[in-house]
């Protein structure tokens, strides 16, 4: 029983120090972030907290991020179910475009339905010649809720499309024949099955709407990303900004409670012995062209028009005479930023995520929901803090490229460790307890085994940090070295004085660039 002594083996000192020195770095900002709100007084913090207008944003904020889970999830899983259930013409085609939205960051999702849909936009200058003068407001709640849903449906098209594919047919077949028909089996038996995978996905979905300062910025709507962004910038006194970001942390915190209280402990597994098959195709008969239309409508949406509207700006600006120069010193810059972050990412999850995998026990698990934190706090929240921070106890890092990679490694810890710690958790132990039969050290059969073997798990987190760090607006923002600009505060800037022609090229860079992570990633799921 090999893997049992690993199991109980005690940790060593050399994986148990990093592993919580990781731990205390990814409690540092929330917990400066509770002591700066209350450095005026719990009188000064409770007035701020009990403000009608903090309370105003607060259901705001709540509406938002229900609104656009519950849109997403419904659009994702109508899709999901086309492209793995129906005979759906090119199926296969559908399911790759659909979740090719997630390259394109919701600020440039914002940005382009203000340039084509807003007063200065392109469509009401084609309608101009035609006597219409002004469209009606894109600004506030419903283009808020349309943009976030368009650009993150595609994490529950993921998860559900996994989940369809991992559902037992048979209960199905045997629902049927109980005399269920084929709604009735879906509402019944399908849908219950996919909860796991659906609500996977619509956390995640939440989580952004919560945290997302981009879209409400550019549209305009009043969450906490946005009035925490206002007061910091606006304000000499900032601590409500700092109790302002506390409550957007409990928020998402309580959203991640909730969501962990109703999972549930139903069993979504087989139960019985047998090898998997694939379930039977669904014939859409007369509603396949509807269907069609549906996913056809839903990849214009969120994809091809994004990119046509993009390129039309870029062609208007080029013939303007915008220069393209700038640019490259921002996709430099931004190429910089993202790899430091992947790579210390990569190198602070390895000791969080073997512990945990090697050495399971309530340290671990300590450490292991420790370095989730990250998932519970927003990018405005997280920044604010690290201000707060360096300002005060840290002015030699300031403003400067290490605090900035330090915030990106703590946002996206959680994406590295959960890469790691699966790919650990298919390792042998065997295999290292082997190689340290033969002589080798801890140490040694670390670097020259176990890394090894995880390497294509480690990369996989790597490239995930690097994806979610090149569109990471506010960190940004808020931390980066003066006259440091990335393709992203190049893009906000351009769109937050409308010069649309001007943030058309950083915003095609940023997409790309965003796409070669993604594109690696699903090679490596394929090859799987």
């Amino acid at each position: 029983m090999l893997f049992g002594r690993a199991v109980r083996e005690r940790p060593p000192v050399l994986l148990l120090l990093p592993a919580l020195l990781v731990a205390a770095a990814m409690l540092l900002p929330p917990a400066y972030l509770a002591i700066r709100a209350l450095e005026g007084g719990w009188e000064e913090a409770a007035e701020v907290l009990l403000d009608p207008e903090t309370l105003a944003v607060l259901g705001r904020s709540a509406l938002l991020a229900a609104t656009v889970t519950a849109a997403a999830t419904a659009v994702a899983v109508t899709v999901a179910w086309l492209t793995v259930r129906t005979d759906l013409p090119g199926r296969r085609a559908w399911a790759v475009l659909a979740a090719l939205p997630l390259v394109i960051p919701s600020y440039v999702g914002g940005f382009v339905l203000v340039s084509a849909l807003g007063p200065r936009g392109m469509l009401q200058g084609a309608l101009e010649p035609l006597g219409v003068e002004r469209l009606p407001e894109i600004y506030g709640f419903p283009g808020a809720a349309l943009a976030l849903t368009l650009f993150t449906y595609p994490y529950v098209l993921l998860t559900a499309r996994s989940a369809l594919r991992g559902v037992d047919p048979a209960l199905e077949e045997a629902s049927r024949s109980l005399g269920l028909g084929p709604w009735g089996t879906f509402f019944r038996v399908t849908l219950p099955q996919l909860r796991p995978g659906i609500a996977a996905g619509a956390i995640l979905v939440a989580l952004y709407s919560l945290s997302d300062f981009g879209v409400v910025s550019l549209l305009q709507y009043d969450t906490f990303s946005r009035e925490i962004y206002i007061q910091y910038r606006s304000a000499f006194d900032r601590t409500p900004a700092a109790v302002l970001g506390l409550m957007l942390v409990a928020l998402t915190a309580a959203v991640l409670t909730l969501e962990g209280r109703t999972r549930g402990r139903a069993a979504y597994h087989r139960s019985s012995a047998g090898s998997a098959r694939p379930p039977a195709t669904v014939h859409l008969g007369r509603w396949r062209w509807p269907a069609l239309l549906f996913c056809a409508s839903v990849v214009a949406l969120a994809l091809a028009a994004p990119v046509g509207v993009l390129l039309f700006w870029l062609v208007r600006g080029l013939a303007g005479g915008e220069s393209l120069q700038p640019l490259w010193a921002a996709a430099a810059n931004s190429v910089l930023a993202a790899s430091l972050a992947a790579a210390v990412t990569a190198l602070g999850a390895l000791p969080v995520a073997a512990l945990s995998a090697r050495h399971p026990g309530p340290v671990a698990g300590m450490v292991e929901r420790l370095a989730y934190l990250g998932y519970a706090l927003p990018g405005i929240a997280l920044a604010l803090s690290l201000v707060f921070f360096g300002a005060n106890y840290a002015p030699a890092l300031y403003q400067t490229l290490a605090i900035l990679v330090f915030a990106y490694a703590v946002h996206f810890m959680p994406q590295a460790v959960g890469a790691t710690r699966s790919a650990l958790l298919q390792i042998k132990p065997s295999v290292e307890e082997a190689s340290r039969s033969l002589g080798r050290g801890r140490a040694a059969t670390l670097a020259t085994v176990t890394v090894p073997l995880a390497a294509p798990g480690i990369l996989a987190g790597a490239a995930l940090v690097f994806l979610t760090t090149l569109k990471e607006l506010p960190a940004t923002l808020l931390l980066s070295p003066t006259g440091f600009e990335t393709l992203a505060t190049r893009v906000w800037s351009a769109t937050s004085d409308a010069f649309f022609a001007r943030a058309a090229a950083p915003a095609l860079l940023l997409i790309a660039l965003s796409a070669l992570p993604m594109y690696l990633l699903t090679i490596r799921e394929r090859l799987r």
